[in-house]
């Protein structure tokens, strides 16, 4: 065994660790601005979740989203979404006047047609008129963060004035010399666009202020965050863009393979995703920087990252591009226990969270567990009728963390209510009460989830609300409709969190430290 092998049997979780915390994505927070932001009602609710015992607050991933709104097709790995600045903030530092003009906007979800142009147009005011409005502090700690971020955020501001100046179109479409990043016409464009690439520096740096404040506020409060790590970037991404050396791209830049999943139970097709694939000899001979670059700024927000779609470090579908189902497709062998070990001697630990559903063989389990990461149990997932599933409660190991649902999955209500009567009555049999309505069905979900062995429990906020499918976050293969769920005011009530506040004791899953988790 290497050295390497003896440092991997470190579990994250330290013995009898037992926690709870609730999956939530920034965009669904109310709020007067048209999505949920990382201003005052964020720190609202993160004194809900210290109030109700809860020590995790779970996100999606937080970059700029480009086609769908989906926050697992981004812009970019390493900037994040300007949408989620807050005016307030804004105003309250002087940057931006007391009354901005509001368009009508719904506060029971997100209208991206109308947001974004909002948004954006707010950005466009505060950047004409920053030199002359922020004060000398703000604005050596922007020349500060340019300096300290330039690794990433020179290319992606000169995309993102790029993207604008050729109306949102891929940028495969753009003019051959950009796309091939003459040296030359990168130095033109970017003169020519200074402006446009000061505004997108600026809005990152706005951004990440707040968030550096927000992450500090929930760690004086005991609360500890949890941020999601697509495994494949956007095909339309400053990524590809920056680093083509690093994909498997043609001559002319374009997947020449695109990932996926193969036919399966639910889907004779497959799933093609489309999303290109990594040239994982090029980035071993790197000894993985981008991807140790890519970690390292998401640690810079969040405390853990669940890694998804973890089967793609042991083994991913590689279909031909220009398919038109996922069937054409083979398993391709990914880094493995390699990247790991890189991981580890980099930053001493793994601060990983394995999402591990799907197709999982036993190297992906084998390579999970040689590196002590937590895997993933999901509790609708669990009533086959099967005892040996290994998502029923009595099958857990106690590294793992176990959801109600994901952001992928119906709510636990809208679940349940969906389910023939047999399968419902599989569920009551388990948790071995007698048949109920489907609030009550919810209530029985949470509990079992918190009373199972699992070092951690997470669950959607929708749950802990008892919606139904109205609050669905996003149904995979539907195009358009998705990421749009917003909680209202009303909902963050303290009474609100009060059965929850209950259960966590109940079942023993308030930590007074959550801290010694992070720092072990």
């Amino acid at each position: 065994m290497n050295t390497d092998d003896k440092q991997t049997s470190k579990s994250l979780f330290p013995p009898n660790y037992r926690a709870s915390g609730l999956l939530l994505h920034v965009t669904s927070l109310p709020g007067p601005y048209g999505i949920g932001d990382l201003g005052p009602v964020a720190f609202t609710w993160i004194d809900r979740l210290r109030e109700s015992g809860q020590s995790w607050w779970q996100a999606l991933p937080l970059g700029p989203t480009g086609y769908g709104n989906s926050p697992y097709q981004s812009l970019s790995s390493f900037a994040g979404n300007c949408l989620l600045i807050s005016p307030r903030v804004l105003i309250d530092e002087g940057l931006l006047g007391e009354n901005p003009p509001l368009p009508r906007l719904r506060d029971d979800m997100v209208d991206y047609e109308s947001v974004i142009p909002f948004k954006l147009d707010l950005l466009r005011r505060v950047a004409a008129s920053f030199k002359s409005q922020a004060n000398r502090e703000l604005k050596s700690a922007f020349d500060s963060f340019c300096d300290q971020q330039s690794h990433w955020l020179e290319d992606y501001a000169l995309f993102g004035a790029l993207k604008a100046r050729y109306e949102g179109e891929n940028y495969l479409q753009w003019p051959t010399d950009i796309v091939e990043r003459r040296p030359s016409s990168l130095a033109r464009a970017r003169q020519e666009l200074a402006n446009e690439v000061e505004q997108v520096r600026l809005a990152q740096f706005l951004l990440f202020r707040q968030g550096e404040k927000l992450k500090e506020y929930a760690h004086a409060q005991g609360i500890r965050l949890i941020g999601d790590l697509p495994f494949f970037v956007s095909p339309d991404s400053a990524d590809v863009w920056a680093h083509p050396e690093f994909f498997q791209l043609d001559e002319c830049y374009r997947p020449r393979l695109v990932a996926g999943v193969p036919p399966d139970y639910f889907s004779a097709d497959g799933q093609l995703w489309g999303n290109p694939v990594y040239d994982w000899e090029a980035l071993r001979q790197s000894g993985y920087r981008w991807w140790i670059d890519r970690v390292r700024a998401l640690l810079a927000h969040v405390d853990l990252i669940r890694l998804d779609h973890f089967r793609g470090f042991s083994a991913a579908w590689h279909i031909p591009a220009g398919s038109t189902t996922a069937r054409a497709g083979q398993w391709v062998g990914g880094p493995g226990a390699e990247f790991f070990s890189a991981m580890l001697r980099e930053f001493g630990r793994l601060p990983f969270i394995a999402e591990d559903l799907g197709i999982i063989t036993q190297d992906v389990r084998a390579l999970r567990d040689q590196f002590q990461i937590p895997g993933t149990r999901v509790l609708q997932f669990a009533f086959d009728g099967d005892s040996a599933n290994p998502y029923l409660p009595h099958n857990y190991p106690t590294n793992c963390v176990v959801y109600t649902g994901t952001h992928d999955n119906n709510t636990t209500r809208g679940w349940f209510e969906d389910l023939p009567p047999a399968q419902q009555q599989k569920v009551w049999n388990y948790v071995q009460e007698p048949a109920a309505d489907s609030e009550e069905a919810v209530r029985s979900l949470l509990r079992l989830a918190w009373s199972s062995a699992a070092a951690l429990a997470l669950a959607p906020f929708q749950d802990v609300l008892g919606l139904g499918a109205e609050a669905r976050m996003n149904v995979p293969g539907r195009a358009e409709g998705n990421w749009r769920w917003r909680a209202t005011e009303k909902m963050l009530s303290p009474h609100n969190f009060d059965w929850l506040s209950d259960l966590t004791l109940a079942t023993h899953r308030v930590v007074n430290s959550p801290v010694a988790l992070v720092e072990r």
